[in-house]
């Protein structure tokens, strides 16, 4: 295992009496905590301490599930949906992996998953985030997405027997049916919210706001919904309190977790927890710093050499050619707006991301917190246009693998269709 950070040692006493409670702040935090008694019991590979671990690992790498809907899944299914994301987002220990499907063993190696999560992220407070009560209308805004490239073409994949044209068309025509039913129903549920905020305009306490959100509209109509909405938020303040209890007490669990990884049997990749940075003497960069100094000028060489090489090797294939670097030159320039765009707005690359709220303002009056109509707007097309890019790039792919499949093939016509 790599380094561990240097942390200031805590009397065994006040450890004794503080791990629990760290833990059990811990466990308040997260979707189906196990107890304290549990951690101890993971810590020394107890069988009986792995469901709890394989059900809250599920539902820490599940977020997008309502609550309950854990219990709908078998526990293989959850043990192999934890192996799976794990291991996609890079998960060292090759221990998980290889414990069995019926989620009956691996206690241990599920309290070292659980560690290796709240140490690579503030995984409570994403926790927090995304669980939170919303009182007012949201939508998620995301501009920086504009400043991702396309990326690289997707690799051609062989497939094992024939391919049935007919069923993809089926699943090309089903998936155009569920897409054009979800734009309906979004474009619903905004002509309910357009009517909501006209006719509640005026009743909010809040001038900046000038009209009542859904929930709060509810609020007026069934008194009950209120006390249920009140019982929601006092179990999220009791969340949030959980969550500041966690950070001033994080440093005993670290240490403890310390001894169960000592517990654990050696292996070539261990995960770090918390890697030690060590403090550099005066003057011990520079050396490090001229050699990486040069490196980069031997690398910036050698990039040239091989761009220029590259240039000459592909400069004569024809349309094709000329076609993916004018995809390229328009994906740039989109980069380029979207970044010019950024620093006359703020004068930093910092981009609006997360959820907004909907605020139904008039002309000339007041702004309030928040991004405007326009600005979504301006946003959405942004994307758009960035996909038109990718779409053109991956019809271009499409066609040339479809003409490599024709001509495999003699004696067949190959018709290109209306408008492509």
């Amino acid at each position: 295992m790599g380094r561990r950070r240097r942390r200031r040692r805590v009397d065994p006493a006040d450890a004794a009496r503080a791990l629990p409670e760290a833990i059990a702040a811990l466990s308040q935090t997260l979707p189906a905590g196990p107890s304290p008694e549990t951690f101890r019991r993971a810590k020394f590979d107890r069988p009986e301490a792995a469901p709890a671990f394989w059900r809250l690992l599920f539902c820490v790498l599940s977020p997008q599930l309502p609550d309950g809907a854990s219990a709908s899944f078998s526990p293989e299914a959850q043990v192999r949906s934890v192996k799976l994301a794990l291991r996609t987002q890079g998960y060292p220990r090759r221990a998980l992996a290889q414990l069995p499907d019926d989620g009956s063993q691996g206690g241990r190696e599920l309290l070292l998953a659980l560690a290796w999560l709240l140490a690579r992220e503030p995984l409570p407070e994403r926790l927090l985030a995304q669980n939170r009560v919303q009182l007012g209308d949201e939508m998620h805004v995301c501009e920086c997405e504009a400043l991702a490239s396309p990326g690289p073409p997707a690799p051609s994949v062989e497939a094992d027997g024939c391919v049935d044209i007919r069923h993809l068309q089926w699943l090309m025509g089903k998936l155009r049916f569920r897409w054009r039913n979800l734009m309906a129903s979004q474009q619903e549920q905004c002509a309910l919210l357009g009517k909501i905020h006209s006719y509640t305009r005026g009743c909010h306490s809040d001038r900046s706001l000038g009209h009542l959100s859904v929930t709060e509209t509810e609020l007026l109509r069934d008194p009950e919904g209120g006390r249920q909405l009140l019982r929601r938020l006092q179990r999220e303040n009791a969340r949030l309190q959980a969550a500041l209890e966690w950070r001033r007490r994080e440093l005993v669990f670290w240490q403890w977790m310390d001894t169960v990884l000592d517990a654990c049997p050696p292996e070539a990749s261990q995960p770090t927890f918390l890697p030690r940075i060590p403090t550099p003497a005066a003057g011990a960069l520079e050396p490090l710093v001229r050699e990486l100094q040069a490196l980069q000028g031997e690398l910036r060489e050698a990039v040239e050499a091989r761009r220029a090489a590259w240039e000459a090797g592909v400069g004569g294939r024809g349309p094709e050619w000329s076609a993916a670097r004018t995809a390229l030159r328009e994906a740039v320039g989109q980069d380029l707006a979207a970044l010019r765009r950024a620093c006359e707005r703020g004068g930093s690359l910092a981009q609006p991301h997360g959820p907004r709220r909907l605020v139904r303002t008039e002309a000339g009056a007041p702004r309030g917190p928040g991004l405007r109509a326009p600005e979504v707007i301006e946003a959405l097309r942004s994307r758009e246009a960035r996909l038109e890019v990718v779409l053109r790039r991956l019809q271009g792919q499409c066609r040339q693998e479809l003409a490599r499949l024709v001509g495999a093939l003699p004696g067949l016509v190959w018709i290109l269709p209306p408008g492509r």
